[in-house]
């Protein structure tokens, strides 16, 4: 891969991509920055990125920018799959409508844009592709089925895909945060708090509610987060994945160590 790269991104109107695609500038890197949204990107068009308006959901959009892309600068060296938000309630409240809208965002358009980007990067014989993850891709708790089961998709898309583009030359990264404040937790909680629920999980979804104000209350910023995805982005040789925060190193191994039972046990005395 060359030095300075030309990176694709998507979800660049905020949070992680928004900051990332700001970092790499700096770092004179081209960037494409793709969001449903633009007046949420003029900042980065001042600072010099190529900004497109892209629903990752709509296959006409993506292979559009994809294309665009391939004719002004003749290759594509990195993809960072940001898209996505979080869609909290519990498995029997949240409407169908919107569980297929977070996995047609969260799973489906990164399939749509990793499907446009692959065959430019196994023609090169290089390339690197980053996926926005979770920690909850591999923990769940109640309120964020659906959300994790998402991330879960994703980790199992991408841990297969690394293994099948391998011997192209092709690199592919797990971003894996946990809490962070990138304003992620404002959305998911909003649309919590707008759905009706049955008696029996009134007080779940409250003390759910106020768990996520506390931890979010006191968790990092985005900055320890982009500085691990540029890294990912520059480094010859990136990790498989990158545990970003503290509770995202710690969840998987204590719920290893605990096992099922014990640590639903423990998620469900938090929830007390």
């Amino acid at each position: 891969m060359s030095k300075q790269k030309v990176v694709l991104i998507t979800g660049a109107s905020s949070g992680f991509g928004h900051e990332t695609a700001r970092a790499l500038l700096t770092r004179g890197h081209t960037v494409y920055a793709t969001a449903r949204r633009l007046s949420l990107m003029d900042d980065l068009k001042e600072a010099g990125a190529h900004v497109h308006q892209v629903d990752v959901c709509s296959s006409e959009a993506v292979r559009g920018v994809v294309r665009t892309l391939i004719e002004e600068q003749g290759r594509i060296d990195v993809l960072f799959n940001n898209a996505g938000y979080g869609s909290f309630g519990t498995i029997e409240n949240v409407p169908l409508e919107e569980i297929q809208r977070q996995f047609d965002v969260n799973v489906f358009g990164v399939a749509r844009i990793t499907q446009a980007v692959l065959p430019h990067m196994r023609a090169a014989g290089n390339g690197r592709i980053v996926n926005a993850s979770s920690v909850v891709g591999h923990i769940s708790t109640p309120i964020l089925g659906w959300y994790a089961a998402s991330k879960h998709a994703l980790r199992a898309s991408t841990e297969a895909l690394r293994m099948e583009v391998h011997s192209c030359g092709i690199d592919v990264v797990l971003i894996e945060p946990g809490a962070v404040k990138t304003g992620f937790d404002e959305v998911a909680l909003d649309a919590l708090g707008k759905q009706e629920y049955p008696t029996e999980y009134t007080t779940l979804v409250k003390a759910f509610s106020a768990m996520i104000r506390r931890t979010y209350a006191s968790c990092p910023g985005p900055e320890t987060t982009v500085k691990e995805i540029v890294r990912a982005i520059e480094t010859n040789s990136p990790k498989i994945r990158y545990r970003t925060t503290i509770d995202a190193k710690l969840l998987p191994v204590l719920k290893n160590i605990m096992g099922d039972r014990l640590f639903s046990a423990a998620v469900r005395y938090r929830l007390r």
